[in-house]
Formats: structure tokens, sequence, C-alpha cells
């Protein structure tokens, strides 16, 4: 069961990487720009390492827990949300696109990066289904420190938009 759970998550994170891919293309392909290219391969040697890490310390017979599987549900109805949310700007880089609009509506009414809010909560609910709170804690906390720098790059670049009001 447990390399199962893991398998459904890694392609679940595979297809998210190709829409980014497809969603970045197209707005690039308008006149989008990419700032803060540097510390994506950050996130991914983190995803990576995450995957390894629950692959390897987490023993195949631990029986998952219903109640963090239910937090990880809910975890992916909320990404759901963002994503609908932002339709084709979703992404995994930051990406600005001249004269388009500041997204508002979705969670972006209630808090400016809820997208990130659940890229930490997924990392730490994950492991939990197995009890692996050390995975969760530490990777967790790296993550943590990483979204902190995104979203001061992400912040940046879109002070534009929110100046101007939307």
């Amino acid at each position: 069961m447990t390399y199962l759970i893991l398998l459904i998550v890694a392609l679940q994170h595979l297809g998210y990487m190709a829409l980014s891919r497809r969603n970045s293309a197209r707005l690039l392909a308008r006149g989008g720009e990419e700032v803060g290219r540097r510390h994506l391969p950050l996130f991914v040697a983190l995803y990576v390492a995450w995957f390894a890490a629950m692959a390897a310390f987490i023993d195949p017979g631990t029986p998952p827990s219903l109640w963090w599987i239910g937090v990880y549900l809910l975890l992916q109805a909320f990404r759901a949300w963002v994503m609908l949310s932002l339709g084709e700007y979703w992404t995994v880089r930051v990406i600005t696109v001249p004269g388009a609009p500041l997204v508002v509506r979705g969670p972006y009414r209630f808090m400016r990066h809820p997208n990130y809010a659940l890229v930490v909560g997924e990392v730490v609910s994950v492991p939990m289904i197995f009890g692996a709170w050390r995975i969760a804690a530490i990777m967790g906390l790296l993550v943590t420190l990483t979204v902190f720098l995104r979203i001061r790059v992400e912040d940046a670049a879109l002070a534009p938009l929110r100046k101007a009001g939307p």
C-alpha cells in the first residue's frame, strides 16, 4: 500500500509538471517573462529528496492513516481550486505576461499565495500518512524556507500589478 500511495502522488506530480510545461510555453509565447529561474532547481531537488526519503525510510508494511489521507485529499481539492482559479497562469515557474491581470478570484481573494500553503501542507501530510514525522518535519521546514524565497521573488514580479489594482 505504501508504494502504491507514493506512486499515485508521484504520477500526480508528473501530471502537474506536464501541465506547467504546457502553460509556461503558452505564456512565454505570449511575451511572458520568467523571473526567479535560479531557485527552481532547488524545488525540484527538494521534491526528489522528499520522494527518495519516503521510499527509502518508510516501512512498506506501515498501515496508512485514514486521517492523514483525508488531509491530503482536502489539500488536493484546494489545489484544484487554486489551479482552476489561475487557469492558464498556473505554472511551477514565475512568469509575468505584459497586460495580463492579477488573479484575484478563488482562494486568491483571501490570501496571496494559497498554492504555497498547500505545497507545505502536502510535503508534511504525505509522510504523515505513514507516521514518518521526521521526514515530514525536515522536508516541511526545508520546503517552507524555499517557499519564503519563492514568495519574495513572486511578490517582486507582481508588485507592479498590485500597485495598478485589479
